[in-house]
């Protein structure tokens, strides 16, 4: 049996120059669309050229910068003033993201049934013991931390003690990764840097670390640990997340930490809650005259949750927050990921809802309105200004400072600096006169 041959003008349509662009603009659109998927997936393959696709992602962030000037402003989330400096770190936000994007960080098919079927057996034990409705009965009390190991370390100059104990964090046995989780040997050990000055008590600063720091080296500049010592008079904490700094199992600081695997991200973060809270009791037991927490994006999340925990906070910074890390997978993962993602029902679903027991959004702020703070960039491509926007929000809109830069933008941002100060001095932390070395 023969197929039926076209109508003439039907043919005739197929073959006309001008086919393509007589089509129907949606359908145009959808074909652009699925180029452009086709070209991503490409270049995912190659580092150097993984980095072109920051151009379309860099313009795309501009159009819609410039089309928001023009819509419905959204209250407490300004909108940046195009400039060729904004541009260029966007660029440098979202280049690095693309680079950081390899194939080695794809998870394979079977992670996605993995993944997904850990997720399923969380959400279902987690409904089961109330810990969905009641996120704070998810997280056990810690032990206090009495007589940690203590030992001494220079960086940049600057000699700081060294807290070194065992974390007792783990998983329950019956929830979805435990065994694995047992097995991460080094992260068993948790670690604090601290800087503190001699003489009478003074308050005291936990600074918590952003993704892949956790060395004092780092931590150092990034979350303005010298200066707070040193200019402010205070004394500062300074925790290593699990798997970062000493405590990494994988190559890259962190890596374990914020992965595919989203049930480890739950354990991580809620280790690195108990952790906190136990450094906590050890730093009320050295007379604190008061105590701040001051994160840095990752950092900021734990801080954000930990003030819902914690009653003896006397104030809070988040800076350049992260609140959804669900979200922030969604957004920056390739498309193909994001459907298969939701095609095993680990997006659009299970994840939103397991890692609800360590939302920080999901836990009122037990620090007053006065004593909370935020920053954030609004060229950040890394942790995008809604992420902020939604804790000041949750957080009863409380002072806020936004800079025109990206993730990392912060740490040269003058009005930043001032702002930190200004926060911290006005809630009764810094300000000494007789800071010493």
């Amino acid at each position: 049996m023969t197929a039926p041959t076209p109508a003439p003008e039907i043919e005739s349509a197929r073959s006309h120059p001008l086919s393509g662009v007589l089509r129907a603009p949606g359908a145009v659109a959808g074909q652009a669309r699925r180029r452009y998927r086709e070209v991503e997936r490409v270049l995912a393959r190659r580092a150097p050229a993984r980095a072109l696709t920051a151009v379309p992602r860099t313009a795309r962030f501009l159009g819609a910068t410039f089309a928001r000037r023009y819509g419905e402003a959204v209250a407490g989330l300004p909108v940046p003033s195009l400039s060729p400096g904004l541009a260029a770190q966007v660029a440098i936000d979202e280049t690095l993201l693309a680079v950081a994007s390899g194939p080695n960080r794809m998870p394979r098919r079977a992670d996605y049934e993995r993944v997904g079927a850990e997720l399923a057996h969380a959400r279902l034990l987690f409904d089961n013991q109330g810990w969905l409705d009641d996120p704070a009965s998810y997280h056990r009390s810690p032990p206090p931390l009495v007589d940690p190991a203590v030992d001494h370390g220079w960086a940049l100059g600057q000699r700081y003690e060294r807290l070194l104990f065992n974390s007792g964090w783990l998983p329950r046995p019956d929830e979805p990764g435990a065994d694995r989780w047992a097995s991460y040997g080094p992260n068993r050990t948790a670690v604090a840097a601290i800087l503190r000055h001699e003489g009478a008590p003074r308050p005291w600063v936990m600074a918590v670390h952003g993704f892949a720091c956790g060395y004092p080296f780092m931590d150092f500049i990034g979350l303005h640990a010298l200066h707070l010592h040193r200019d402010l008079g205070l004394n500062v904490a300074m925790p290593v997340l699990p798997f970062h700094g000493p405590r990494k199992v994988t190559r890259l600081s962190g890596e374990a930490m914020l992965s595919f695997d989203l049930v480890n991200t739950v354990h991580a973060l809620t280790q690195a809650i108990w952790d906190l809270r136990r450094l906590l009791t050890w730093i009320h037991a050295q007379d604190a005259q008061g105590v701040a927490v001051y994160g840095v994006s990752l950092g900021a999340y734990v801080s954000a949750l930990l003030v819902g925990l914690e009653d003896d906070i006397d104030c809070v910074v988040a800076g350049i927050p992260v609140v959804d890390f669900p979200k922030l997978f969604r957004s920056h993962s390739p498309h193909h990921i994001r459907m298969r993602a939701i095609e095993h029902e680990i997006l659009d679903g299970n994840a939103e809802i397991v890692h609800g027991v360590v939302s920080p959004l999901a836990f009122a702020p037990r620090v007053p309105r006065a004593g909370r703070f935020i920053y954030a960039g609004l060229g950040d491509r890394m942790a995008p200004p809604p992420q902020a926007h939604a804790l000041w929000r949750h957080w009863d809109e409380p002072e806020i400072c936004w800079y025109a830069g990206n993730h990392v933008g912060y740490l040269w941002a003058k009005d930043v600096g001032a702002f930190l100060d200004r926060s911290l001095i006005s809630a009764g932390f810094g300000g000494s006169a007789d800071s010493d070395p």
